[in-house]
């Protein structure tokens, strides 16, 4: 239960994506930066399987199978995306889609992002988030430390300092490879490498 709720603030970060979009004519354009806009800032539930896809959900949740898709409505539910996002550099591929979303509020205030969007029938959905293109590394670790501030009852002090430090100190390509690149297991490893300093 201690390594949930220390990997907890990390997810939520993440979660923010999934609340945060969602030929090549105008009105395609409108549809991405729609399904964009709404998996960025919903507060409806039955958005996440409306604009995400189940692989987008288990990167920003953490979780798989059903678990995503019921922490991706939760999340809604308790309206922890951005308040808004710009969508910009919309290019698009047959029935696939690249865009930078410009977050603001939330716990990815600040970060502009490379996603990438597939066509599933005539909807546009979220299905990979690849990069930062604007990484504000302060920005991002003062929302961890917001995070950790708000389970300061439930989190060692220790162990919220040491994951703190590790996205301080990371590079973007490293803070890229714990949010969204790798698998849970980077976070996994933190944590290992977390409490076993904290009881050295």
């Amino acid at each position: 239960m201690r390594k949930r709720l220390l990997l907890l603030p990390c997810l939520l970060i993440l979660s923010a994506l999934a609340l945060a979009a969602c030929g090549s004519s105008s009105d395609e354009e409108a549809d991405i930066e729609a399904a964009i806009e709404t998996s960025a800032t919903t507060t409806v539930p039955a958005d996440c399987k409306q604009v995400n896809t189940q692989q987008f959900m288990e990167q920003v949740t953490r979780e798989s199978g059903e678990a995503a898709v019921e922490e991706c409505e939760k999340e809604a539910e308790n309206d922890e995306g951005s308040d808004s996002v710009s969508v910009s550099s919309v290019e698009i591929d047959g029935s696939s889609a690249s865009a930078e979303a410009a977050l603001s509020g939330g716990n990815l205030d600040g970060q502009t992002l490379e996603v990438v969007l597939i066509k599933d029938g005539d909807q546009w959905k979220m299905d990979e988030v690849v990069e930062f293109t604007d990484f504000d590394q302060a920005k991002l670790v003062a929302a961890l430390e917001d995070q950790f501030a708000e389970s300061s009852e439930e989190v060692d002090p220790k162990l919220a300092a040491c994951f703190v430090e590790a996205f301080e100190q990371g590079s973007q390509e490293e803070v890229e490879e714990l949010l969204f690149k790798g698998p849970v297991d980077a976070l996994e490893e933190l944590f290992e490498a977390c409490s076993s300093r904290g009881s050295a």
